[in-house]
């Protein structure tokens, strides 16, 4: 009965939110061995709580701050759409246009799809499409990339289902290009940061060269080893997750949600677009939503525009997380409660992220500090790492000993294509074989077992490839799979 009682008191009183959000951060660095982070909460318009943790760089030591410029990655999608949503406020574009009237020639590989895709379809990932991420990866432009698209097959029917993907948001980069009339960098500095006073917040990281703090990323290897890595050349992504900002800046952002998309009381976009942009607009699969769902226990799960969204507590949260090689953010927001969370970080899907975004939510909505959601998470993603490791282990203990590839090295050797990502080199230096892919990306082919080969990157915390050839009746080598993607010899 006393315990009982404590808990009580606990969930019910006034609780100092800022110590304890502050210790349980704290302690999460720890667990988690995060090397950096900076966090921003906004309550009722007002900053309620905001700090840096750990080091922007642990070979310098250079602190991370709430000034340090870090990745917003693919939280930049609910920017993308609001800069949309403007020109659909001026008349100039509506969130159901045809793709097909506006750039006609966008093509997908389905005709029906290329004639009924509309704008708003840029932005839900339900289109059919699958990832191709390789193509950005691979350091495509945005143009480029636009073209290639039509050669992915579908994944499943329009509309039926949802896989989470970046390259229709390069896609609405180039409308709102082709309906502006300047490009989407143009446009969201001039529209979004300027208005919002982010004074330090840019649309690539090479535009934040004059920033005095920068994040280096850095990976996790196995269990025990953090180090830097370089910050990763990308294509033409920038719509869908370029954008730096900082801790402070980003509290502008913030505030402009909270406000129902004013700044200073002036709105940026109308309440009708505000509402579009956070109303859900496709269903999101187990499989494609956050891990983290087996805690929060959601009874439905969805994606706005920008905005992956469930239930929690009886309160609709909207979040996203972003990204990239080696550095990460989550922006949680209720709109009901005026309650918005930012953090930066700058390891590798350290998910203590999320363990921070809950513990926040629980702390401000709900007056509760009872849930250790830091442990939780990490015995989460613990178990989920484990099963990955032993899902690698059970391949390679299906490895032939004893083989050799059916012909010498030297033969495998040339030329190989791919309508979507292109060509692929491979070459023999007397002793290995080497693949040769766009945007500086090669890797050392070792052999596996008859004619599979394990690829070792030049980008050491890229995983591990499997290299596959066939022959043809000749006894030729035809073609080259590279982790599934077929490439035909030239």
């Amino acid at each position: 009965f006393l315990l009982i009682g404590k808990l009580f008191a606990q969930n019910t009183t006034s609780l100092d939110k800022i110590s304890a959000l502050d210790q349980f951060i704290q302690s999460g660095i720890s667990l988690w061995k995060t090397t950096g982070l900076s966090v921003a909460v906004v309550k009722d318009g007002q900053v309620v709580f905001k700090k840096g943790y750990g080091y922007a760089n642990i070979n310098t030591k250079a602190p991370f701050t709430t000034n340090t410029v870090s990745f917003c990655a693919s939280t930049t999608k609910a920017m993308t759409a609001t800069c949309m949503a403007m020109l659909v406020d001026e008349g100039k574009i509506k969130w159901n246009d045809k793709l097909k009237n506006i750039l006609p020639e966008f093509r997908l590989y389905d005709a029906y799809v290329t004639d009924e895709i509309t704008v708003r379809d840029l932005f839900t990932h339900n289109a059919g499409l699958g990832n191709g991420d390789g193509l950005w990866v691979y350091g495509y432009s945005s143009k480029e990339i636009v073209r290639r698209m039509r050669f992915m097959k579908p994944a499943y029917s329009m509309r039926s289902s949802f896989i989470y993907q970046n390259l229709m948001y390069v896609v609405a980069g180039e409308v709102i290009e082709k309906i502006s009339g300047k490009t989407w960098h143009q446009f969201i500095n001039e529209r979004l940061f300027q208005p919002l006073n982010m004074k330090h917040t840019y649309a690539l990281f090479d535009d934040a060269k004059n920033e005095s703090s920068k994040i280096t990323p850095h990976w996790w290897y196995g269990d025990t080893l953090v180090k830097s890595i370089e910050t990763f050349n990308y294509g033409g992504y920038d719509p869908a997750g370029s954008v730096v900002s900082t801790a402070e800046d980003i509290i502008q952002w913030l505030k402009f949600w909270q406000d129902s998309g004013k700044v200073n009381g002036k709105r940026l976009i109308s309440a009708n677009a505000y509402t579009e942009i956070l109303k859900p607009q496709s269903f999101v699969t187990e499989d494609e939503f956050y891990p983290t769902q087996v805690k929060t226990k959601p009874h439905w799960m969805t994606y706005g525009l920008g905005w992956f969204q469930q239930d929690y507590r009886g309160k609709m949260i909207q979040y996203h997380t972003g990204s990239l090689d080696g550095s990460i953010a989550i922006h949680g927001f209720i709109p009901e409660e005026k309650f918005s969370i930012y953090l930066f970080a700058n390891l590798d899907h350290s998910e203590l992220r999320h363990a921070i975004l809950w513990k926040s939510i629980d702390l401000w909505s709900f007056n509760d500090n009872s849930r250790d959601w830091s442990s939780e998470l990490f015995t989460l993603y613990k178990t989920r790492r484990e099963t990955a490791r032993k899902a690698v282990k059970d391949q390679e203990a299906k490895r032939t000993l004893n083989t050799k590839p059916n012909l010498p090295l030297y033969q495998y050797t040339g030329t190989y294509s791919n309508e979507i990502y292109g060509r692929a080199e491979l070459i023999y230096d007397g002793t290995t074989l080497k693949l040769v892919l766009p945007n500086k990306i090669n890797a050392v082919l070792n052999h596996w077992h008859y004619d599979t080969f394990k690829a070792k990157y030049n980008y050491e915390w890229f995983d591990s490839g499997w290299i596959n050839f066939s022959l043809d009746t000749e006894g030729k080598v035809s073609t080259m799979m590279i982790d599934g993607i077929n490439y035909s010899k030239i």
